[in-house]
């Protein structure tokens, strides 16, 4: 009788990566995590958002002679400008009581909101080598940059006070509207930058074009002249638009908290429920927008 001997070979089963990846516990690389998650990241990054900002702030002026005060100075030379081309040669002044300090106001106001959607929209481009090098929630990027003109507006509100109480206002209770109304506007620019940095970062050459539309919107948001001197006039539709401009509603809303002068009457009724509505929905809808695209900044 004739015996075989011998192992026989089992067939050898074919693994696919994703199979190898879950048993593992791999992820893709550059991954965008759920929108909760993507939070929690951000969160626990929010020193390193403060301490970024703080240095580039701190950077931006190392090269000027006169450093930090440029933060104040610079808001002060608009003003005066403005002042000059609309307040005396165009008259804009007229019919506004305490018209420096009105217009004063309405610069470092519009001015927060105009550099942190100006420097939003360049947030990704300008700092590729930084997102390629490191990992972190790129909604990093845009807040930090709003967090640093909110720092430079810190600055400035110093002497907005003084050019406020010169000019003959007296402090109120109203003056604590100040911290709500700030907090409501950071909210609605770091939203807007966000929303901006994704487009910028897709059509760089929207950073050329956006001076442009933030210039068009500061002439339509009161800055220098008062929006209700038109808008009796104007079709119903048109003063809809621009009674429920936010940077109007903002500028607005922080001239009755610092101006006597300023009566309730002049702003639109329910006008918190309206702020509230614009620095939540830009706000939030920015953030989810951004997030959206997580895994493309930084490609290509």
């Amino acid at each position: 009788m004739t015996e075989y001997s011998g192992t026989v070979e089992k067939p050898v089963r074919s693994v696919g990566a994703a199979e190898l990846a879950a048993e593992y516990g791999l992820s893709v690389s550059g991954r965008r995590p759920d929108l909760v998650t993507y939070t929690r990241q951000l969160w626990s990054r929010r020193h390193f958002i403060v301490a970024y900002a703080t240095a580039r702030l701190t950077a931006m002026y190392t090269a000027a002679k006169l450093g930090q005060i440029w933060q104040v100075m610079t808001p002060l030379l608009n003003a005066a400008v403005y002042y000059l081309i609309f307040g005396v040669l165009l008259g804009t002044r007229n019919g506004i009581p305490n018209f420096v300090a009105y217009l004063c106001v309405g610069v470092f106001v519009f001015q927060f909101t105009q550099s942190a959607v100006l420097s939003g929209t360049r947030s990704i481009a300008d700092n590729l080598g930084l997102i390629r090098a490191l990992h972190f929630p790129r909604a990093c990027l845009p807040i930090a940059f709003t967090v640093i003109q909110l720092q430079q507006l810190m600055f400035s509100m110093g002497v907005l006070g003084v050019i406020i109480l010169v000019t003959g206002e007296p402090v109120t209770l109203r003056w604590l509207l100040v911290a709500p109304i700030l907090l409501l506007q950071s909210m609605f620019n770091a939203g807007l930058a966000m929303f901006m940095a994704r487009i910028g970062a897709k059509t760089t050459d929207m950073a050329q074009l956006m001076p442009f539309i933030m210039r068009t919107w500061m002439y339509t948001s009161g800055v220098f002249w008062s929006v209700n001197t038109f808008t009796h006039k104007a079709p119903h539709w048109v003063a809809v638009i621009l009674e429920n401009n936010p940077a109007l509603i903002f500028n607005n809303l922080m001239r009755y908290a610092l101006m006597a002068s300023v009566p309730a009457s002049s702003l639109p009724r329910h006008v918190w429920l309206l702020t509230l509505a614009w620095a939540l929905g830009i706000g939030l809808g920015g953030y989810v927008f951004f997030w959206k695209a997580e895994e493309e900044y930084g490609r290509g």
